[in-house]
């Protein structure tokens, strides 16, 4: 077994409280962009969400197994990249779509399927598609993993605010709109500060192992951005259909991710600095595309006037 396999971030009973109560909030702010409509809206793009309810649970997962298989990582690593495969699209997607000058309609709407859709699909695909990974086995009968228990936290923290948030955007739309900026931009400062502090007491560890970590991060974050972006064409959507899925498929959720390893997996080292660094990282590759695709958008503009 490799050191990183049993290296483990201890989090006490008030900081998961803490941090329980952030991705909540966290979630919470997502919902203030989403209204009942936009999950209508899926009339207007079926084949386009298809593709990518497709390529985010079911392409993106078996390339990362071939990437598991390829660089052969830690287990505990492998474990990670797994659970990240299965986490829902990331709270950055709607502003990267936005920036992008993509599809924005079909961004939220998609965001939001994905959203609801993890209540079933990140814990049993994870508990699925984990049976594969080599090694793992031992690793995952060490630690209690129940589709119910983890389904139940991702009602409680992503599915409840969901519909508070939609709820208080239907009701207060003038208010809404005015706190919404605020909302998002607090929610992710108090959950990456409570993140910081807590990580700072093993960073010594975790720094050790962060260039296992950073290659690794490296490709599948590229693999799924492409993962998304090559199965609408193959598809052949239209291009700004392809780049929202690039975003939907390659910017992924890993502050769930972090909780669920933190609830279920005591804080397993390697699992843990895999979604942390996912969560740095696919932040720096969609904002990098997405500021590329829209000053090509503005240079085709320029042209064609």
């Amino acid at each position: 077994m490799h050191p990183v396999d049993t290296l483990r971030i201890h989090f006490n009973p008030e900081q998961m409280f803490l941090l329980n109560i952030a991705m909540a909030f966290l979630m919470f702010s997502v919902a203030l962009d989403v209204l009942p409509r936009d999950f209508r809206k899926v009339v207007e793009f079926p084949k386009s969400v298809g593709i990518g309810l497709l390529a985010q649970y079911l392409v993106f997962p078996v390339f990362t197994l071939g990437i598991i298989y390829f660089f052969q990582p830690p287990v505990s690593m492998a474990l990670g990249m797994m659970l990240v495969s299965m986490c829902p699209s990331g709270n950055m997607t709607n502003f990267l779509v936005h920036y992008a000058r993509a599809n924005v309609a079909l961004s939220v709407t998609l965001n939001a399927i994905i959203i609801l859709s993890a209540t079933v699909v990140t814990p049993a695909g994870f508990l699925f598609w984990s049976g594969f990974v080599p090694g793992a086995e031992a690793l995952r009968k060490s630690f209690e993993l129940s589709f119910p228990d983890m389904a139940s936290i991702i009602v409680r923290l992503i599915v409840a605010p969901l519909f508070l948030g939609m709820l208080l955007h239907m009701r207060f739309p003038g208010l809404v709109g005015r706190i919404r900026p605020w909302v998002q931009r607090f929610s992710l400062l108090i959950f990456f500060s409570i993140l910081v502090l807590a990580l700072l007491g093993n960073w010594e560890n975790l720094l050790n192992y962060l260039g296992f970590a950073f290659v690794i991060v490296a490709v599948h974050n590229m693999i799924a951005l492409g993962t998304g972006y090559f199965m609408g064409g193959l598809a052949r959507l239209p291009e700004l259909d392809r780049r929202t899925l690039a975003f939907e498929t390659g910017v992924h959720n890993t502050a769930l991710g972090l909780l669920l390893i933190f609830q279920f997996f005591d804080g397993l080292g390697g699992m843990a600095l895999v979604a942390a660094w996912w969560g740095i990282w696919d932040l720096v590759t969609g904002l990098g595309l997405a500021g590329w695709w829209r000053r090509r958008q503005e240079a085709t503009v320029a042209t064609s006037s």
